[in-house]
């Protein structure tokens, strides 16, 4: 029997012979813990990239993303570098708990190569903090106690504080720059993807 170009095609991609898009490219690494030391008031093209796509498969709303910097403080989070976002979801709300818990398998769950936490690592994802949760990309996304450095206690802290009432992403510098395997086909063409930092072979100054 002979197929043609779009019937063999078809059929290399549900034998998982021919990966679609980003799945064909060397999976990144774990990020490392990247602090933010340069301002920049304005969502990065890989943090606005991704927080459309939060919002558009699992509904909610963005609530907080790039932040101005202060003179005395300097920058002291990703949101100031531009390189974080937060999304709606109410730890009290079933259907909130539900919704994050869909984006939480979404970004770490294994590629059909088995990589483990296939999607964030491609996404850049440099940590996840959820309702007195952080996950780090550092230690493999496994959760651990979170408390807010603002707060002594955690009784004593906000629900804010605490993201039981949102949760934060922040990205690390190549995935804020949309420079990671999974930005390669989510851009406008004046926005295609660049190499990263650890393709180029250097740094390109903190985000």
């Amino acid at each position: 029997m002979r197929l043609g170009v779009p019937a063999l095609l078809g059929l290399l991609l549900c034998l998982g012979l021919l990966a679609p898009g980003h799945a064909a490219e060397p999976i990144e690494d774990y990020s490392s813990y990247q602090p933010a030391h340069k301002c920049h008031p304005a969502p990065k093209t890989g943090t606005a990239v991704l927080g459309r796509w939060v919002v558009r498969k699992f509904g909610g709303r963005p609530v907080g993303g790039a932040r101005p910097c202060g003179r005395k403080q300097g920058v002291t989070s990703e949101h100031q570098a531009g390189r974080a976002f937060d999304w709606s979801a109410d730890v009290r709300r079933a259907a909130d708990r539900r919704r994050v818990k869909a984006l939480l398998r979404a970004l770490f769950e294994p590629d059909r190569r088995g990589n483990e936490d296939a999607r964030a690592r491609r996404m850049g994802v440099m940590y996840v903090i959820w309702a007195d949760r952080i996950y780090p990309a550092w230690n493999g996304f496994r959760p651990e106690p979170y408390l807010n450095s603002a707060c002594e206690q955690r009784s004593k802290c906000s629900r804010t504080l605490r993201h039981r009432d949102h949760v934060h992403v922040s990205l690390d510098r190549d995935g804020a720059r949309g420079r990671t395997s999974w930005y390669a086909d989510r851009q406008a063409p004046h926005s295609a993807r660049q190499p990263s930092t650890s393709e180029a072979g250097r740094a390109d100054g903190p985000a």
